[in-house]
């Protein structure tokens, strides 16, 4: 037959499987439409967000800076404008202070004038609250003024302070020691600064919600092609190999899909190649099989009679009769197993299941091929376990294995009936078979029914065709029903069958 490559086999429970989809199906809600949802939002919210800061900042600063101005030029234009006489008298300061107070702008102030230990007001009281030491003393040392804003109370305020100077020259001052002080409410202001950030923050939250729908379709349009390609690699792995996605556009996507095209043409090119080779590899063992019955059958013969007549032919003749005989019974064996194989791969294999007594039916095969002749086979068979079984391949399936476990294994062979449930609930037969040998090295067990498989790679001839287990594997499966190898905690390998108990007649 011809080898084909040997493909890895999935060893994940069915269970693990569903498992493995539940879970991803819980985290779906945070797959790649929602991670792109989301990048696309906070960059939406991230822009809007400093775009909002930036231009509420300036706008603040301006509409600040305009009122500030406006004020602190106005009141020193004023301060300069008003002659006072000094020493300074509290008599008639009152009415010049409500007279500078009436002028401000942008609008009225409240006039503060200290002078050694005089002080006095345009308002009820004649010391500011308001002003701080810090501004008094910037005052003091800036003859052109200073401001600054202070909040008192939660109320923002505005408070300037001018000296007032004599001139001696014509860049040169000299302080007087009076100092006035304008404090104006910048309530107007602040609700304007407020009005500023609510109008930030409302225009912010309609743009994103204004921002999801290019989202939306952003992710729509990158998601419908890893879409197509998701379904168009499902559909491959059920079979469909001719299955093609559709390329738009000539960015990385549409490079995916064409990429994705040419693999999926070259896989099923081989593929194709491939099942042409299967189907060729069983066509021809069928027909060697068939046609090497009838010469065998004749060799058979001859070797019979060559048996019984081997005591009578010297040493070297008969050993060589005898090898003859052997080596023939050999390739009989090899050739009916081989159609066996080509029944099960053309789907010709019938399961002929009638209701048995499990336990007897293990009996008769262990009696009829002289195991429980010595203490080389154990069964622990219990009464009273019935089900629809084919007699004669569940036969096969017993034998196969008892028979790989005395020679490959160790004695004794322990033989195992017991009934189960499967997680579904499913009532179940099961049989297990183990050794006291070796064991099964780990890294054969996953292919340890496949044909003509060797475990031992130095075992290059055995007593065997190598095709018991595959066989064996076939006709469980013909049953409705699985096995698996393994390896015993103490030691020696263990086949065990799990086979329905009421399983219905089918065909393979």
């Amino acid at each position: 037959m011809i080898p084909l490559p040997r493909r890895g086999r999935n060893t994940e429970p069915a269970e693990g499987r569903r498992t493995g989809r539940d879970e991803r199906s819980r985290v779906r809600a945070f797959g790649l439409r929602t991670r792109l949802l989301a990048a696309f939002l906070l960059v939406a919210a991230v822009s809007a967000g400093t775009t909002s800061a930036l231009t509420y900042r300036e706008a603040r600063n301006a509409l600040l800076k305009t009122a500030q101005d406006t004020a602190v030029s106005t009141f020193r234009e004023q301060v300069q404008q008003t002659a006072f006489g000094l020493p300074v008298q509290e008599e008639g300061m009152e009415e010049v202070l409500r007279d500078l107070a009436r002028k401000g702008k942008p609008r009225p102030w409240v006039v503060f004038a200290e002078y050694g230990s005089v002080r006095a007001s345009s308002g009820e009281n004649p010391v500011s609250t308001v002003i701080t030491p810090g501004l008094r003393r910037a005052a003091l040392a800036n003859p052109y003024g200073s401001f600054e804003r202070v909040v008192k109370d939660g109320v923002p305020y505005l408070t300037i302070a001018m000296p007032t100077v004599f001139r001696t020259g014509p860049y040169e001052t000299l302080p007087s020691g009076l100092v006035l002080y304008a404090v104006m409410r910048m309530t107007d202001e602040q609700i304007n600064v407020d009005a500023l950030l609510t109008a930030a923050r409302d225009g912010a939250l309609p743009g994103l919600a204004v921002a999801l729908v290019p989202g939306l379709i952003a992710a729509r349009s990158v998601l419908r092609p890893v879409r197509e390609l998701r379904l168009a690699a499902r559909n491959m792995g059920s079979g469909r190999l001719d299955t093609r996605i559709a390329v738009r556009g000539n960015d990385e996507l549409a490079d995916l899909a064409d990429t994705f095209n040419e693999s999926a043409a070259q896989l099923e090119d081989s593929v194709h190649e491939l099942r042409e080779a299967e189907a060729r590899a069983r066509r021809f063992a069928s027909d060697v099989s068939h046609e090497l019955r009838t010469p065998l059958a004749g060799m058979l013969a001859v070797t019979e009679v060559l048996d019984e007549d081997a005591d009578h032919l010297d040493s070297d003749t008969a050993r060589a009769v005898r090898l003859v005989s052997a080596e023939t019974g050999k390739l009989a064996v090899l050739v009916e197993d081989l159609m066996e194989i080509s029944r099960f791969d053309a789907r010709a294999a019938e399961l002929n299941a009638d209701e048995v007594d499990v336990a007897e039916t293990i009996r008769k095969t262990l009696q009829n091929r002289h195991w429980t002749e010595d203490d080389r086979v154990h069964a622990e068979l219990p009464t009273g376990i019935r089900a629809r079984l084919d007699p004669r391949r569940f036969d096969v399936v017993i034998a196969n294995l008892v028979g790989n476990a005395l020679r490959h294994g160790g004695a004794p062979v322990t033989v195992r009936l017991r009934t189960g449930e499967r997680p579904t609930g499913t009532p179940v037969l099961i049989t297990e078979v183990a050794d006291r040998g070796p064991g099964i090295h780990p890294d054969s067990i996953p292919y340890i029914f496949d044909r003509f498989y060797k475990a031992d790679a130095a075992r290059t001839r055995s007593a065997g065709s190598g095709l018991g287990l595959a066989i064996t594997q076939e006709n469980v499966r013909l049953h409705g029903g699985t096995i698996r190898a393994g390896n015993l905690p103490e030691g020696g390998a263990v086949f065990t069958v799990e086979i329905p108990l009421h399983a219905e007649e089918t065909t393979a």
